[in-house]
């Protein structure tokens, strides 16, 4: 099934353009290098062979970026656990709503265990930020991304907010194909996963009908992922402080160097849960609500979802007993992980800044936040993971 030449400018590429972008990839001197570390024990022209062989999405997919992730588990994963699928159908397609911590791996690696439980992998969300060379634009386009825009005027990002809005609601209602998009623009740097009320507005603005099917008509799951180790923990406390004192401004390649830094960093557990779908009957109560209203409160429901299967681990009990100074949750972690985590902390001291308190502090809450929102979330009268 062919793609509406509407989205020409931000799909992924057709299985008709897969050959080609295989050839480029293949030919790039960059190979070399994404070889050695995927296949390490194939030389590299088998590998080009292979790559020059693939005809489709699904199979580059299958015989690459499964291998890709498989490697990034193996390499920098304690544990990689999985729940959810059990209460989805695989002839469904869905709209993934996920909390974003990492910039590459909160899609990707969902994808194998979509893979490995037998169902479709999903389209994701390919920031225009990151396409850097034409390596990096083959690869995400060949991996099912499609192009959504970080920038530009207040108008321009409108519209294209319509559009990918409009992309997202024929993939899914009419190409019956899942899709997966973080709850936000951009990472969650601070700990504080919560959905975007702007977010909801996007996918409600492609619609002809009332609200409520606007959203139901999308199958939404919301989707959790937690890690032991955050990934680029220390670029993100570093960003949040130099943000202080105005708009932190990123450097050329800063983004394509936090994806190669999450891939490599050691992440210990990591925990995926899928949630329920969110069904008329869940949306039905908000009915009465102005549409600002209605954005918020779905935001809610999706921010109850995500934080209810969010797993807590021993970190996030750690920094916040360090940071406030107390040992409310000294139960719930050992010396040894107490003193792994100040040896975390102890890397900081290698950066020249003028408030060296305030820095461990920020790192300090990327951790403790969690534990904080999990207590408010029990006051309301929900559940954490631990």
């Amino acid at each position: 099934m062919s793609i509406d030449p509407r989205f020409d400018d931000i799909r992924p590429y057709t299985d008709e353009e897969i050959p080609a972008a295989m050839e480029r990839i293949a030919a790039d001197d960059t190979f070399t290098f994404l070889a050695s570390y995927i296949f390490p024990d194939e030389d590299h022209e088998t590998i080009r062979r292979m790559v020059r062989n693939i005809k489709t999405a699904d199979e580059f997919q299958g015989k690459v970026i499964w291998h890709v992730n498989d490697v990034i588990e193996k390499k920098s994963i304690t544990s990689l656990t999985f729940e959810g699928l059990e209460g989805l159908d695989p002839s469904t397609p869905y709209l993934f709503v996920s909390n974003h911590r990492d910039i590459m791996l909160d899609a990707s690696l969902l994808q194998n265990k979509l893979f490995d439980g037998g169902f479709p992998t999903t389209q994701i969300t390919f920031g225009a930020n990151l396409m850097t060379s034409q390596l990096v634009i083959d690869i995400g386009r060949s991996n099912k991304m499609f192009r959504v825009e970080r920038g530009g005027t207040p108008r321009e990002f409108y519209m294209s907010s319509i559009h990918v809005s409009d992309y997202i609601r024929y993939m899914i209602t009419e190409h019956k194909e899942s899709v997966w998009i973080a709850q936000r623009n951009g990472r969650t740097k601070d700990g504080n996963d919560a959905t975007d009320q702007g977010v909801i507005k996007m996918f409600g603005i492609s619609s002809r009908g009332d609200k409520i099917s606007a959203l139901a008509d999308l199958n939404i799951v919301p989707v959790s992922i937690s890690y032991e180790w955050e990934p680029c923990d220390i670029l993100k406390a570093l960003e949040l402080y130099q943000s202080r004192h105005g708009k932190y401004v990123k450097k050329p390649g800063e983004d394509l160097s936090s994806v190669l830094t999450g891939i490599r960093q050691q992440k210990g557990r990591v925990h995926i849960s899928l949630g329920k779908p969110v069904m008329r009957e869940d949306l039905e109560p908000f009915d009465s609500l102005t549409n600002i209203e209605f954005n918020k409160a779905v935001s809610a429901l999706i921010d109850r979802s995500i934080l209810s299967r969010y797993h807590l681990s021993p970190n996030n009990f750690i920094a916040n007993d360090l940071r406030f100074g107390k040992n409310r949750y000294s139960r719930m972690y050992t010396v040894e992980e107490k003193n792994l985590f100040l040896n975390r902390l102890a890397r900081l001291d290698g950066y020249d800044v003028e408030e060296p308190d305030i820095l461990k502090d920020i790192f300090l809450g990327i951790y403790s936040n969690p534990v904080d929102n999990c207590k408010h979330f029990q006051d309301m009268g929900g559940y954490c993971r631990q």
